[in-house]
């Protein structure tokens, strides 16, 4: 039996999947959720964070304990989780946002490993890079840059702080919008604050014959402010363009996290992939 394995977004963590999981085991359908490299139990923050009183200069300008992470590092290491989960049998991959730039890549480095890969309102950098993407006109109204605190290239990492209250309003709009308020808060708290520099600053390179063989599915979440929807279909375009077979498209009237908002449906729309 084929098992789901959930992958994460920035500065989140396997534990965003928890509503779905209940969803999918009673469909019958089991799935694993896994933290990436740099993040959940994988993450580190900086020590500036923690620190009393809070400095925000030195949290803005310490080196992240994770900018060393690398694209291909994350990718390998979910090849590992893919081959353990599935006892070395492909599995159903589910990938969020940042999380599609390291599922794309482990498409491509191990696509015997992937019986389907399930795009959710998630980055396919192939074209461009996520930072590049940021900059392009499909990229219009999102929300994600402004809650940065730090340049980048200094601290290593996109780093924002879900501490300060008028970032955590941020943070509700820019990825929790019909999620409720007690919800949403209580996931607030559970976020990283550092994701590596090299997720968003790296095009992921795919082939026809690798990636390109593997069945994909993008579930669209029309509401989202973090990855606006013509930037979610430009991205199913592209796949399209290296698929052997056209993407299959879901939509969802729902906010950049519909794990946490429409649980259920989002574990309908993923079942259809297993």
């Amino acid at each position: 039996m084929r098992t789901m394995l959930l992958v994460h977004g920035a500065w989140h963590g396997s534990w965003c999947w928890t509503p779905v999981t209940a969803h999918l085991a009673a469909r019958g359908v089991p799935s694993v959720a896994v933290d990436l490299l740099g993040h959940g139990l994988n993450g580190r923050a900086p020590a500036a964070r923690w620190a009393r009183p809070f400095d925000q200069a030195a949290f803005a300008a310490e080196p992240s304990p994770v900018a060393h992470v690398t694209t291909d590092a994350a990718a390998g290491a979910l090849v590992d989780q893919i081959r353990v989960v599935g006892g070395g049998e492909p599995c159903v991959v589910v990938a969020h946002s940042l999380g599609g730039v390291i599922a794309t890549a482990a498409a491509e480095l191990a696509p015997d490993l992937f019986a389907h890969l399930v795009y959710v309102s998630a980055y396919v950098p192939i074209t461009a890079s996520v930072a590049e993407l940021f900059t392009s006109s499909e990229a219009a109204g999102e929300l994600v840059s402004g809650l940065l605190v730090a340049d980048p290239a200094t601290a290593g990492a996109l780093r924002h702080d879900p501490g300060d209250p008028e970032r955590r309003k941020g943070l509700r709009e820019a990825f929790y919008g019909d999620v409720d308020v007690t919800t949403a808060d209580a996931a607030i708290a559970l976020l990283g604050t550092d994701t590596p520099v090299h997720f968003p600053a790296e095009k992921v390179a795919v082939t026809r014959g690798r990636y390109g063989g593997v069945p994909h599915t993008y579930v669209v979440c029309a509401k989202d402010r973090a990855i606006p929807e013509p930037l979610q279909r430009r991205f199913v375009r592209d796949v399209d363009a290296v698929s052997a077979t056209t993407t299959r498209v879901i939509a969802l009237d729902t906010s950049h996290a519909p794990f946490l908002s429409r649980p259920e449906e989002l574990a309908e729309a993923v079942v259809t992939a297993w």
